[in-house]
């Protein structure tokens, strides 16, 4: 890993709004505009009572993000609430630079000043480079399941 790029970590602001919906929908390309607009607006999204959310800002553009959020519980996990990686997402560019870990470094951070004493994460099943980066971050696998709905 290098670290030849200058970027800040912060915590989102409104001048961000486009820029992060730009990445999210990079992440997830059907998601929902309405969930930036509600952090900005409640300062929290998806229902969660906890939320917050930092950039990676390179001076010119954003080049990542991390949401965050408090849950009751994890899977892994004895103690409540627990501090939630929601979603993270580096841009292409600037990967295995070091930004991906100040990211979690800053939710880790956030998550500790709010008393909480242990971190969890998700990822896809199939999302073997997901696997790999929460590893480099430390995270341990604790669980593999697969869900199922139905329409009632």
């Amino acid at each position: 890993m290098t670290n030849d790029i200058d970027v800040a970590v912060r915590p989102v602001g409104p001048a961000d709004k486009e820029a992060w919906a730009l990445l999210r929908r990079r992440l997830f390309p059907n998601f929902d505009p309405p969930e930036i607009d509600e952090f900005f607006e409640t300062g929290c999204f998806d229902g969660f009572d906890k939320c917050a959310v930092f950039v990676a800002d390179a001076g010119d553009r954003l080049v990542g993000f991390a949401e965050a959020s408090t849950r009751p519980y994890a899977e892994g996990c004895a103690t409540t609430p627990v501090a939630y990686l929601e979603a993270w997402y580096v841009d292409e560019t600037v990967r295995k630079t070091g930004v991906g870990r100040r990211l979690v470094d800053a939710v880790a951070d956030w998550g500790r000043s709010e008393g909480l004493r242990e971190f969890a994460s998700d990822a896809e099943i199939d999302n073997f480079t997901s696997h790999k980066a929460h590893g480099a971050m430390g995270f341990e696998e604790v669980e593999r399941i697969v869900c199922f709905a139905k329409k009632l």
